[in-house]
């Protein structure tokens, strides 16, 4: 049989209350000075990850006027993109894989500005706060 043995505690087998709140507030130094950097990260990422939606956006457009002959209207939109627009034979789409591709990294629909021409387009997107104007991760993107 295995015996067992009695455990006792001693006096300095134990970590004090005072250890405890030194490494909780390195802790909470470190979370200080990362934080805000690792937030700018997040902000400079999405603002990327729009910039190259746009793009692919943009290159749907091109292959839409290569089919179609023309650019999309304003009353299109880019939902010409995922559906064929009535009275189009010449639609070859879909010409982006889902919906979410029109969707901004903040959750809202990139917006489609033609000239009323139909010679020339911008899409853009607001930015986190959705407004025109702003700075960082509120800035304006477009092609």
């Amino acid at each position: 049989m295995i015996s067992r043995k009695a455990v006792t505690w001693k006096g300095k087998s134990g970590v004090t209350i005072l250890e405890v709140l030194i490494v909780l507030s390195i802790i909470a130094l470190i979370a200080a000075v990362a934080g805000p950097r690792l937030v700018g990260y997040l902000g400079r990422a999405k603002s990327d990850t729009a910039a190259l939606q746009i793009g692919q956006i943009e290159s749907a457009v091109q292959l839409f006027y290569i089919d179609v002959g023309r650019y999309p209207s304003d009353n299109e939109g880019l939902q010409v993109l995922l559906q064929a627009p009535a009275g189009t034979s010449d639609w070859d789409g879909p010409y982006l894989r889902k919906p979410e591709a029109l969707i901004d990294p903040w959750g809202r629909g990139y917006v489609y500005d033609g000239n009323g021409e139909g010679t020339d387009f911008t899409i853009r997107t607001f930015g986190r706060d959705g407004q025109q104007g702003g700075t960082g991760e509120d800035a304006d993107l477009s092609s």
